[in-house]
């Protein structure tokens, strides 16, 4: 919470400073911002590129805010430090949410970064799965705890989930490389970068193109920070906006900066800008080009519920809230 500050002339020299900074461009004085933690859904690479040029071009500073970018990671979830108040907002997803607010999370989602599910079919360019229908027959490479995605899949599509042999797999190309397998069950944006930047043809299918519509990179925070704290979240998500129409601009350059604040993160630059350029037509669309970054509709939530439904989460409209994401956009 920001701390109430008493009119002296201390303060109002701080202030006057301030001021004048934030006249000539500059960021405002340290000591002034409110600071937050921002809690992301995996480990730090280009996934999180809006963000990181919100930081480092002072977007957030400018409003009044210290962010710390806190990254996630397989024994890091989201949820656990939204909902106890050691982050602000997180990012999650709405299948991740549903079935923390079905638990007593008192969360909603407030931005949808990614319009369409990253979720996809991995396949080689020789031997391709274009359509739902070309995975009868097919071996698909996957953790067996995707079963639930592949049987939405499946259901919306009118195929015959039985009619697929599904090879519990790690999360790697090899056994599509090697021919262990005919597919993989991947996110658009890893599998088949790493496979392409190593010279493997692919090709992928992207599940949101056939129905699967879970909204994914979902900017979630409790109804209490939404009730006392709507003034941080609000600047949070200016930040987010700005940051990432930055990236929009120029994929390369957040690759770039990426690799510039975390060089011990194991990360190279081709794999980097490959992935940028491929969040750009999850992450953009009509609907952002129209009202921006973040955007969300009542059709697309009522998508949402719908594929929700098929993975056993029942959720209601409420789940979402886009008053504040109005107000950025105002």
């Amino acid at each position: 919470m920001t701390r109430l500050i008493r009119p002296n002339r201390r303060t109002f020299l701080k202030t006057s400073a301030a001021l004048g900074a934030a006249s000539l461009g500059l960021p405002a004085l340290a000591a002034d911002l409110t600071q937050v933690n921002f809690q992301l859904s995996w480990l730090h690479s280009v996934q999180f590129g809006g963000s990181y040029i919100a930081s480092k071009k002072g977007y957030w500073s400018d409003l009044g805010l210290d962010v710390s970018l806190t990254q996630g990671g397989p024994n890091a979830p989201v949820e656990p430090p939204v909902v106890s108040g050691n982050a602000l907002m997180g990012i999650s997803a709405a299948d991740y949410t549903a079935a923390a607010v079905a638990e007593g999370a008192p969360f909603k989602i407030i931005a949808v970064a990614m319009q369409k599910n990253p979720f996809a079919i991995a396949s080689l360019a020789a031997n391709p799965v274009n359509t739902p229908s070309d995975l009868v027959g097919k071996k698909i490479g996957m953790s067996v705890s995707n079963t639930p995605v592949l049987q939405a899949l499946c259901t919306l599509n009118d195929v015959d989930i039985s009619q697929i042999e599904i090879v519990p797999t790690q999360y790697d190309p090899a056994p599509l490389v090697t021919g262990q397998v005919d597919c993989l069950l991947c996110w658009e944006t890893d599998l088949p970068v790493a496979m392409t930047i190593k010279g493997v043809e692919n090709t992928t299918m992207l599940m949101a193109d056939h129905g699967y519509s879970v909204h994914s990179q979902t900017y979630i925070a409790t109804e209490d920070s939404i009730a006392n704290r709507r003034a941080d979240l609000v600047a949070m998500l200016k930040g987010e906006v700005m940051g990432w129409n930055d990236y929009l601009a120029d994929t390369d350059a957040a690759a770039a900066l990426t690799l510039e604040m975390f060089p011990d993160a194991g990360l190279d630059a081709p794999t980097q800008e490959l992935q940028a350029a491929r969040q750009v037509p999850l992450m953009f669309s009509e609907l952002t080009e129209s009202h921006g970054f973040g955007w969300f509709t009542e059709e697309t939530i009522a998508d949402n519920i719908e594929t929700l439904a098929l993975l056993d989460r029942e959720v209601a409209v409420d789940l979402w809230d886009r008053s504040l994401l109005e107000e950025v956009h105002s």
